[in-house]
């Protein structure tokens, strides 16, 4: 080669490592310029839909709030929606695609706790920061270190209900019909300890798979042992046939459900089969603003939690940037009092909500409406 040849061929080199440099500062530029991309995972069709839909409509409310506001740090926030249905292996494929294809530092869900917990191990493992809006199953207090809910846990609202049924109802032989879930198992197991505790007797445990739509079979055994009240655990697409078919087989006492029931379909649904149940459910201070805006959506449960979870994790973001240990770290320091869904938001060394407020609501001519 000679001399001539060898200039080119270095000024070819050194030609193409400055258009490498260039590229790789360009393409920094537009990683760093460009919209955050984070997670949502809920029920958008299926069991919870309604309840997972107007989860959407509050993330996305506090999405547009935060980029009118500027966004994070002059960057837009986005968000891809993904449905897990309410169902684990749903769920867990939709985690897939949003830490190995998408590659958000964050997920907003899931909203059922086993969509939770279908994809908790997996986001430890890839270091990718989980925070549930709507899981409350008490297993989820030890799926990681990188999972977060600012939904509190059913070892508060389990041991409410026994409480409130034993103590304020004045009820001592409850039978339990829960879903075969995460959620129906876990609050359950709390529900049934605690009622024990207080001196209550269980005369009968019922499981049905949550997929099934028709609960004869459970609730005849329940009336052959003559409760005074069913502790109904159930999400919207089989508490409605449930609470219809309980009245049809002459099941002539108060349903008392979980927090499952706070969906307006519910009692649209069930007509006058409903009237007079009650539940319990987690207090939302909200805002005449966040009402005015979200309009029927406003006080589904989980909504207050899903829009609180986006302005929560925009601030944390804003304060360290999008790396996921360093949001995960700021989420433990993390006391967020600007929210809809509770006075303080702060989490305990599991990621978990500390505190709870519970009220009871009742169902008057197809509605639900706070006990007083």
């Amino acid at each position: 080669m000679n001399t001539t040849t060898k200039t080119i061929v270095w000024v070819v080199v050194i030609l193409a490592v400055i258009w490498v440099g260039y590229s790789l500062i360009k393409s920094s530029e537009q990683s760093s310029t460009g919209p955050i991309k984070i997670g949502f995972i809920g029920p958008l069709t299926g069991d919870a839909a309604n309840i997972g839909q107007s989860s959407r409509a509050a993330i996305e409310l506090a999405t547009d709030e935060i980029n009118k506001a500027g966004g994070i740090n002059g960057r837009n926030l986005e968000v891809i929606y993904e449905d897990g249905q309410c169902t684990g292996q749903v769920a867990s494929n939709a985690a897939n695609k949003l830490i190995n294809v998408d590659k958000v530092p964050v997920i907003l869900g899931g909203l059922c706790s086993g969509e939770t917990s279908s994809f908790a191990g997996a986001a430890e493992q890839a270091k990718t920061v989980v925070l549930s809006y709507c899981s409350s199953a008490p297993a989820i207090t030890n799926a990681g270190d990188y999972i977060f809910r600012d939904y509190p846990s059913d070892l508060y609202q389990g041991a409410y209900a026994a409480d409130y049924i034993y103590t304020n109802l004045g009820k001592k032989k409850v039978a339990v019909l829960y879903a075969k879930s995460d959620w129906g198992n876990g609050i359950k197991d709390v529900f049934s300890k605690k009622f024990k505790e207080l001196g209550g007797t269980i005369v009968a445990e019922e499981g049905y798979e949550q997929t099934s739509r028709d609960l004869r079979t459970q609730l005849t055994k329940i009336k052959a042992v003559n409760p005074e009240l069913v502790y109904f655990l159930g999400y919207t697409e089989a508490s409605i046939p449930g609470i219809k078919q309980a009245k049809e087989l002459g099941l002539n006492i108060p349903l008392f459900g979980g927090d499952a029931w706070d969906d307006t379909k519910i009692w649209q649904d069930a007509g006058t089969a409903g009237e007079g149940a009650m539940y319990t459910v987690v207090y939302t201070p909200l805002t005449e603003e966040y009402k005015n805006k979200m309009g029927d959506n406003a006080a589904t449960v989980c909504a207050p939690q899903a829009y609180d979870a986006a302005h929560l994790i925009s601030e944390v973001m804003k304060k360290i940037g999008t790396k996921t240990e360093d949001i995960k770290n700021e989420l433990y320091n993390t006391v967020y009092t600007q929210g809809v869904s509770s006075e303080e938001i702060k989490f305990d060394s599991n990621g978990d909500l500390v505190g709870a407020n519970y009220i009871i609501k009742v169902v008057r001519n197809g509605k639900a409406e706070e006990l007083k």
